[in-house]
């Protein structure tokens, strides 16, 4: 969560923005600090390729975890907790990857501890998380399974 407070700092938004009003901002950002700006200062032009990195890694992120994003997005991602278990799991921070069998990824933000426990410490560990994490904290799309071609 630390992330989305973070990024949504940089680009002085609140939780209710959209995704119009996001790109806008964006593009704003990255007219403002756009390398090319800067080619007759190299000190201030290496400080805009940090900045416009920045910029761009927090659009991406905060259009993942968009609600627009995840309701478009609604009918893959219950097909995939609801009909695929888990492969692999992850946890750093508060932050808990999970890897579903389908070859699709997504990344829950701010799991407490104590849940990581919880879930690790159950026999199931798909049904634990179906009940306890995959509709309870936000969530992103990190990779989608890769089409199965016909031979």
């Amino acid at each position: 969560m630390r992330r989305v407070v973070e990024y949504r700092t940089l680009f002085n938004i609140t939780k209710d923005a959209d995704l119009a009003e996001l790109k806008i901002i964006y593009r704003n950002l990255m007219k403002e600090w756009h390398p090319d700006k800067f080619v007759d200062n190299e000190e201030q032009r290496e400080a805009a390729e940090v900045k416009s990195k920045q910029i761009i890694e927090a659009y991406h992120f905060l259009v993942s975890v968009s609600p627009e994003t995840n309701k478009s997005n609604l009918e893959d991602y219950t097909n995939t907790t609801t009909n695929s278990g888990i492969d692999d799991i992850e946890y750093k921070g508060t932050t808990l990857k999970v890897s579903f069998t389908d070859g699709s990824v997504y990344e829950y933000l701010s799991i407490p501890k104590t849940v990581y426990n919880k879930l690790m410490n159950s026999s199931t560990l798909t049904r634990f998380a179906r009940r306890h994490i995959f509709h309870e904290y936000m969530y992103r799309n990190v990779s989608k399974p890769k089409p199965v071609l016909a031979v």
